[in-house]
């Protein structure tokens, strides 16, 4: 860590309070700035009976932000060095308002699908330039809780952003949803406007004469990032594939819930609040691959469960997928962090733009393999993208962890999940 980012890591600490607040500050951001992502997809199958879809068609408009995403995302690696973080963040998340109070207006799916891409433009700006405020002002002691937090706000979004698109489309109406999510991008923008100090350009980190494509090269030259990328695409293929459409399951027989019922559902998220906060503890004592491809196994567990026609079966699988998913973000999100050779912000929005792309090609493949096949050849789907991550973790290995053999190892010197990100 350079000087600069050690004076700015001082400053950050002292502004706040103590852990606990930032934790919970981090947290509530990172809730605020993807509830849009993960609320619609609550309201799935009332979408696809207002414009009158099938739900292939329906699960892509929505998942269409991962289009906009993954334009930010590398628009962010290409211009990170000269963005200034924290502006960005509050002029992405106010304007991200925009979009979400059309969305109530929405005449067809056409502009409903532009004003999801619109969305993703705006979540994935302010999701990536938070990532690189958080490593670039951490102290690698600190940075594990504080990125750790930041996932466990996306779950928490998962949960009860869900949740609550469910009852107030089901009570009020699709139009007041939206109208409510907007309010919500607002208050977000409320709060980075508040707590977040105001950091100087971070220009002095890198070097000045740098091209963003020559440090594009270098990442994707870097052998543990080119798998590193790969990852995070296949672990939003899965998830996007089985959180999209298990939701035409449940409101079909056998089992047939309601839309309130529906949102009651992903409930299923709560665990994976608790366990993604301890993903940097388990790097730091088991390593990367070994934590990642655990995470991997607990999600692969649930997938059996998926195709048994039981509700509480279906339940116990989804969390499983959840906590394995979500684990298996925080572990490869530090990780792209700490290998990074130069410009953490543009690694990070090497591998988000990967993540995000992961999730346009899962919802498009696997809701025409839902449409054609049915709900098992999805799940199948689901489980050869983790397979491929399986694989693709065996290049996950940190210098340190090179170094050093197992037993030696020190399991306090920082770990993937404990020090900078994406």
């Amino acid at each position: 860590m350079t000087a600069f980012s050690q004076n700015q890591a001082m400053s950050m600490q002292g502004h706040h309070a103590g852990t606990v607040e930032r934790t919970l500050l981090i947290g509530l951001i990172a809730f605020l700035t993807v509830v849009d992502l993960f609320g619609t997809q609550a309201i799935l199958p009332a979408l696809a009976r207002s414009y009158g879809v099938t739900p292939a068609a329906m699960g892509f408009a929505v998942n269409a932000t991962t289009i906009g995403m993954a334009i930010a995302c590398l628009a962010v690696a290409c211009f990170s060095h000269r963005i200034d973080r924290r502006r960005g963040i509050l002029i992405s998340l106010t304007v991200l308002a925009i979009p979400t109070a059309l969305l109530a207006v929405a005449p067809n799916l056409a502009t409903f699908t532009a004003l999801r891409i619109a969305q993703g433009l705006c979540m994935a700006s302010a999701f990536t330039l938070t990532l690189a405020y958080l490593g670039e002002h951490c102290s690698a002691m600190d940075a594990g809780g504080a990125f750790a937090a930041y996932i466990t706000g996306n779950v928490a979004s998962n949960l009860f952003g869900r949740l609550l698109a469910a009852g107030l489309a089901d009570h009020l109406g699709l139009p007041a949803t939206f109208l409510s999510l907007a309010g919500l991008n607002l208050l977000g923008a409320g709060i980075v406007y508040v707590w977040l100090t105001q950091p100087a350009r971070m220009t002095a980190q890198d070097e000045p004469g740098a091209s963003p494509f020559s440090i594009w090269a270098e990442h994707l030259h870097n052998p543990l990032l080119r798998p590193s990328f790969a990852i995070g695409f296949c672990i939003l293929f899965a998830f996007i594939g089985t959180f999209t459409y298990v939701n035409f399951v449940l409101v079909r027989e056998p089992i047939a819930i309601g839309q309130m019922s529906l949102g009651f559902v992903y409930f299923v998220f709560t665990p994976s609040i608790v366990t993604t906060l301890l993903a940097g503890r388990t790097v730091q004592r088991f390593g990367t691959r070994p934590a990642f491809w655990g995470s991997l196994a607990v999600a692969g567990l649930g997938l059996p469960l998926l195709v048994v026609p039981s509700l509480p079966a279906i339940l116990t699988g989804l969390m499983l997928v959840g906590v394995g998913t979500f684990f298996a973000q925080a572990i490869a999100t530090g990780f792209v962090s700490q290998t990074a050779t130069t410009d953490r912000g543009s690694a990070s929005g090497l591998y988000l733009a990967s993540y995000f792309s992961g999730g346009l090609v899962g919802s498009a493949i696997l809701g025409q393999v839902f449409d054609r096949y049915g709900w098992a050849a999805c799940v199948i789907g689901v489980g050869i993208s983790l397979l491929v991550a399986a694989l693709l973790a065996i290049r996950l290995r940190p210098a340190s962890e090179r170094l050093l053999p197992e037993a030696e190892r020190d399991v306090s010197t920082p770990s993937p999940a404990t020090v900078g990100s994406a």
